[in-house]
């Protein structure tokens, strides 16, 4: 097995438990000796990280340690969220993660960020990246990234995963309300109208009715869908870019999160369990199938809003994979921001669960 995980939790954020994590990754794959650590922390080790780092390094006889810490982490074995915990997978043979200082437009590039480091710049940089930004549901918190066993002074984390292949995509999961519609009036971020219609009309028409009241719209549960191509084919194709409600104004219009253009079509959709599970099995078949084989392991990245506490206390997206891949080693952890290439440039998604599956 050229690729294992451990995870160790317990009460207090000690040493032990990021030295128990690196050792069971390396008791399952029966390594000796690994190249390369990719190494989550929760929250309880980010005011100081690095002698976890050392400690990480020093138990797998290794200094290419990389990671994040973050408000929750997970392995094939169990996620863990509000207790102390380090998550590790290792890498041996000849996978391996290294550096990106030299990465062309074709790879395939492990990006980690803490929340206030993100740019577009950097998402535009050559490659294809995926990753997540390593903060909590308010985008607080004192998160750190690193890699190469330190941490990071920009705050960033770039690796590619050598020796094995890899494809990666976005679950959106979310339930579309109405067919896409064009925004014929817009201001700033503000929709004012679709298709002639006040904006908040429009989205007060399509939901559901126990939603439908005026100053009762759960707007946390609510998106606005950009339709990419063809709109009569967009949702079913899964061309489409989610973006967040901000607010329903008194006004009539609805602002996002993301500037609308004048044309835009859009639709209104709903975060919804049971479509967000749908359509995880969807994207992991999806992604075997470009694969051309079955995966060797994976690396994940939830939104924080997509956690155990969206699914009811069970995170249907981790039992997706393992029921979809049995005994495959994964990685990953609850993030604040989820990154992924779409639709020929990589972009910064909301509650969505970003997948990479690799074959060795």
């Amino acid at each position: 097995m050229s690729v294992a995980t451990g995870l160790s939790a317990g009460p207090a954020a000690n040493l032990d438990l990021v030295t128990l994590a690196v050792q069971e990754a390396m008791e399952r794959a029966a390594f000796d000796h690994v190249n390369s650590v990719l190494l989550f922390l929760t929250p309880e080790f980010a005011a100081a990280p690095q002698p976890a780092l050392l400690a990480a390094a020093k138990a797998a006889e290794c200094t290419q340690i990389v990671g994040c810490t973050a408000a929750g982490i997970f392995t094939e074995s169990d996620w863990v969220l509000d207790s102390p915990a380090a998550a590790a997978m290792v890498f041996g043979d000849d996978v391996r993660l290294g550096p990106a200082s030299q990465a062309g437009e074709d790879d395939l590039i492990l990006s980690l960020t803490a929340p206030h480091c993100l740019n577009t710049s950097w998402l535009n940089l050559p490659g294809h990246r995926f990753g997540a930004v390593s903060g909590d549901a308010t985008g607080q918190g004192p998160y750190k990234v690193w890699s190469g066993g330190k941490l990071s002074e920009k705050g960033r984390s770039e690796s590619i995963v050598r020796g094995a292949r890899g494809m990666v995509g976005v679950s959106q999961g979310a339930l579309a309300l109405c067919p896409p519609k064009p925004v014929t009036r817009q201001k700033d971020h503000d929709v004012l109208a679709l298709e002639g219609q006040s904006a908040l009309s429009s989205l007060e028409l399509c939901l559901p009715p126990e939603m439908a009241h005026r100053g009762r719209i759960p707007l946390h549960l609510l998106m606005a869908g950009f339709a990419i191509g063809d709109p009569a084919t967009a949702i079913a194709e899964g061309r489409y870019r989610l973006v967040p409600i901000v607010s329903a104004n008194d006004d009539g219009s609805v602002t996002l999160s993301l500037k609308p253009a004048e044309g835009q079509v859009l639709f209104w959709a709903l975060r919804e369990p049971a479509a967000a599970e749908r359509d995880m099995h969807q994207l992991l078949a999806q992604l075997r199938s470009r694969l051309g084989s079955a995966p060797d392991f994976a690396l994940v990245f939830p939104c924080m809003g997509r956690s155990p506490y969206f699914y009811g206390g069970v995170d249907r997206d981790l039992e997706a994979l393992k029921a979809e891949f049995p005994d495959m080693p994964f990685i990953g952890f609850y993030g604040n921001g989820e990154i992924a290439p779409f639709h020929r440039s990589n972009e910064l998604f909301q509650y969505s669960t970003v997948v990479g599956l690799f074959h060795v």
